[in-house]
């Protein structure tokens, strides 16, 4: 990282983060063709959780390269200043790689969603399994991570 000054290597803040982020931005390639989308997931022990349809664009993607990148920020802020190329930005954001794994028997289907729902609220009223058995689960076990905040 070139400005070491904003570097996070804190793995517990980077933890936290990415546990306070809303949205995790998948990043895939395919055939040189980089492709970006923005999810709802769920972590827990340097997993990212996800979720979608049976089919679909990043699931070929992901079927034919499971390698991926991922990035969370929290706490943005515009931070202005008298002169305009002067303005900043006040954030923290974690950026990973990893491999995807797709998930498909229901006890660990079941299990990967309950962290995906717990990531939003406490509800613990979770899918049947007709209806795990409808949607597409798969992780992201993150091989290293680099945090990075201004402004604190």
């Amino acid at each position: 990282m070139r400005r070491s000054d904003k570097e996070i290597t804190d793995q517990n803040l980077m933890d936290e983060i990415i546990k306070k982020a809303q949205v995790c931005r998948l990043a895939i390639s395919y055939k040189d063709m980089p492709y970006i989308i923005p999810m709802n997931f769920g972590y827990h022990d340097k997993v990212l959780y996800f979720h979608s349809a049976k089919d679909g664009l990043k699931l070929s993607i992901l079927r034919e390269n499971p390698q991926a990148c991922f990035e969370v920020e929290i706490d943005t802020q515009i931070v202005p200043s008298e002169m305009g190329c002067e303005w900043t930005m006040r954030y923290q954001s974690v950026i990973g790689f990893g491999e995807v794994e797709f998930i498909d028997d229901i006890t660990s289907k079941r299990e990967s969603m309950k962290i995906i729902m717990e990531h939003y609220a406490n509800d613990k009223s979770f899918p049947s399994d007709t209806m795990l058995e409808g949607i597409t689960l798969y992780k992201l076990k993150v091989n290293t991570m680099t945090g990075k905040q201004s402004g604190y």
